[in-house]
């Protein structure tokens, strides 16, 4: 095993690590994250096999491969965040709407 594989291993483990320690998100996201890492130290651990995968999809190269996968996690993050950021729009929408129910005068019209 060469140094930058341990390195990245550790990258990868402790990035999982603090994700399900800090955000214990949905069960879905958790295993979308299981897999994404578990792809990530296959890929450290046996760089040729991306080689072998990427022509069996018919990409060139295992480093394309592994850019595009990156694309689309990066995608899906992008995504829930966009997903979180309405939610609390939305949530904070509705936190003033009913503030402003609550205070209002009974004999006010504006």
């Amino acid at each position: 095993m060469n140094g930058i594989q341990i390195i990245l291993i550790g990258g990868v483990i402790a990035i999982f690590t603090y994700y399900i320690f800090r955000f214990r998100s949905a069960f879905i996201d958790l295993l979308i994250l299981c897999i994404f890492s578990g792809l990530a130290i296959f890929f450290i651990l046996y760089p040729e096999k991306t080689n072998l995968i990427a022509k069996e999809l018919g990409v060139g190269r295992g480093a394309d491969l592994l850019f595009y996968c990156c694309i689309l996690f990066f995608l899906f993050i992008l995504i829930k965040l966009f997903a979180r950021i309405r939610r609390l729009e939305k949530t904070l929408t509705d936190l003033v709407r009913k503030q402003a129910k609550d205070e209002a005068q009974p004999g006010d019209k504006n």
